[in-house]
């Protein structure tokens, strides 16, 4: 009977399911047996709000998380050129036409992945950044326990060619990538898979965006005065908050323009903001800025504040004349090009700003606004006191 209940357990294992792309039973068989257990409720409550598809495998648990719009940070965050995703999925193809603990030579490797390589460019082994591109896709492929590795270094073929390493082919190499109402060479754009995604879901199809939205974004936005998703959020907002207690550990909070869910006790594995990093200071002390001038930086209807890059990097330099003695050196000795660069792309990957490079515009979004911090009022005496770390 216990597990017919959506109790504190079932709870711990929805949260798990979101945190991580997979349960190995093997890495974490406390973590898999508790999902087991709670399996009927699990794949109940999944299904009506979410429409998504849990798969409970007997050597792993995998909720399949599709979401409504794909943002950047979604993608395989130690990748770096889109050379890397190429040489990850030739990698996977590579990887199916083998048996299950079947070993082969880092060679071997590369010489089929250079043969079944697509596009009109041939990789070249030669070239350090193809190698480069290739050692961190192997290390993807090892970090999500694809294939093992048994003997040598592949960190040592982005300088030598020759390197020789052996690998041995796992039982999840098989289970990576999900499957396709249609083969992948029907479709002529991405955006043609997500559409096909909504095709499928039949009932309570404006439920199922909202709580995607919800569970997969930083944040939830209103776009417009008919906002569908938003309407749904606001007409909705107690049996939201409701369900959201009752069947995890999220706080549920909305405002006029934003929707978004928090974590009182976080976790380890969480992704959090504010972090550790010192990016996080300079956003927040962006956010601080804009509420002690919001005079000169009014919101428009949506939240937002309109900037141009020459209005940004001039809040930028009086931040840096204030606050930099606090920084970390990366940003108190960088450029204002350079800070720029790294403030917008945190900003951007928590969906906190938007940048159109072309236009030289730059929209600063509600969320920013809901997180401020500033330094206390002696912290230039305990910086002088503490040196620079």
């Amino acid at each position: 009977m216990e597990q017919n209940l959506f109790d504190d357990k079932a709870k711990q294992g929805l949260q798990l399911l979101f945190d991580h792309y997979w349960i190995l039973r093997n890495e974490k068989p406390e973590w898999y047996q508790l999902i087991r257990e709670r399996e009927k409720v699990l794949r109940r409550y999944i299904d009506e709000k979410f429409g998504l598809r849990l798969i409970i495998h007997r050597h792993f648990a995998k909720l399949e998380k599709i979401p409504v719009e794909p943002e950047s940070w979604m993608g395989i965050q130690h990748f770096q050129e889109p050379l890397d995703y190429a040489i990850f999925c030739c990698a996977l193809a590579f990887l199916e036409s083998k048996a299950v603990d079947e070993q082969f030579l880092l060679s071997e490797f590369c010489e089929e992945i250079r043969a079944e390589f697509p596009g009109e460019l041939s990789l070249d082994w030669t070239l350090y950044a193809n190698r480069k591109s290739l050692v961190r896709a192997v290390q993807v492929l090892i970090d999500f326990k694809l294939m093992k590795q048994i003997d040598g270094d592949v960190n040592k073929f982005d300088n030598n060619q020759e390197e020789e390493a052996l690998y041995q082919v796992t039982t999840y190499s098989r289970y990576f990538m999900r499957s396709y109402p249609e083969d992948l060479f029907n479709y002529e754009e991405w955006n043609q898979i997500l559409n096909e995604e909504w095709e499928m879901q039949t009932d309570d199809e404006r439920r199922k965006r909202v709580y995607r939205k919800l569970f997969m974004s930083p944040a939830v936005y209103r776009n417009d005065s008919n906002d569908p998703d938003f309407l749904y959020i606001r007409n909705f907002r107690n049996r939201i908050n409701d369900d959201i207690e009752k069947h995890t550990n999220y706080h549920f909070s909305l405002y006029k323009n934003t929707a978004m869910l928090t974590v009182p006790e976080p976790k380890a594995y969480h992704t959090l903001f504010p972090n550790q990093k010192a990016s996080s200071d300079l956003v927040l002390q962006l956010s601080a800025f804009i509420h002690e001038h919001i005079a000169v930086y009014p919101r428009n209807e949506w939240g937002e504040v309109i900037l141009t890059e020459e209005g940004f990097d001039q809040i930028l330099l009086e931040m840096k004349e204030r606050l930099s003695l606090g920084w970390a050196k990366l940003y108190r000795e960088g450029t204002l090009q350079s800070v720029r660069k790294e403030l917008l792309s945190v900003l951007e990957d928590w969906l906190m700003a938007e940048y159109e490079a072309s236009m030289g515009i730059i929209t600063l979004k509600p969320l920013l606004g809901l997180l401020t911090g500033v330094y206390p009022q002696d912290f230039r005496e305990g910086v002088v006191n503490n040196g620079d770390k």
